[in-house]
């Protein structure tokens, strides 16, 4: 007859349950609960009920949405300062209306995944890769053939990368 799950039939399961959702650590909830890391691992792993994980992802994207929302909000306002400080005159506070308002638009961006931010690497100028390759051909340079089809090969994927 197969175990019974100790943390399911826990007292406090629900509340187990939702600190184990919160990713509070298995030794800390061990302790507190009285019972094994083990038990509580089995138990994430086989029975949190699955309408638990759930709920929570659709609270963090809820969570996220709103973040927008406030950030979306936040530019909207800077974008009315802006304007009527430039109506009244006021190139100063225009000016600081600009900057918040370019602040909010790269949050924005960086928050839907519009903003890229990472730097590009072309690793066929890159003289590890230069100095790679050229050893890979002349350990080749033996079997001639072998030589000629890792050479066309390299050209052809080369290519395909110059050409995305």
């Amino acid at each position: 007859m197969p175990r019974r799950c100790t943390v399911c039939e826990h007292e406090k399961v629900e509340e187990i349950n939702r600190l184990l959702l919160e990713g509070v650590s298995l030794r800390d909830l061990a302790g507190r609960y009285s019972v094994s890391k083990t038990a509580l691992h089995r138990h994430k792993e086989s029975h949190l009920p699955a309408e638990l994980t759930k709920a929570r992802e659709a609270r963090e994207i809820a969570k996220a949405d709103s973040l927008l929302d406030q950030v979306t909000e936040l530019r909207d306002k800077a974008l009315s300062i802006l304007d009527k400080a430039e109506q009244a005159g006021d190139l100063r506070t225009a000016l600081q209306g600009v900057r918040e308002a370019k602040g909010c638009l790269e949050l924005l961006a960086r928050l839907q995944g519009e903003l890229q931010e990472q730097a590009t690497v072309n690793i066929l100028i890159n003289p590890q890769w230069l100095s790679l390759r050229t050893v890979i051909l002349e350990v080749l340079d033996r079997y001639p053939e072998a030589r000629q089809a890792v050479a066309q090969a390299l050209r052809e994927v080369e290519g395909d990368v110059v050409g995305q």
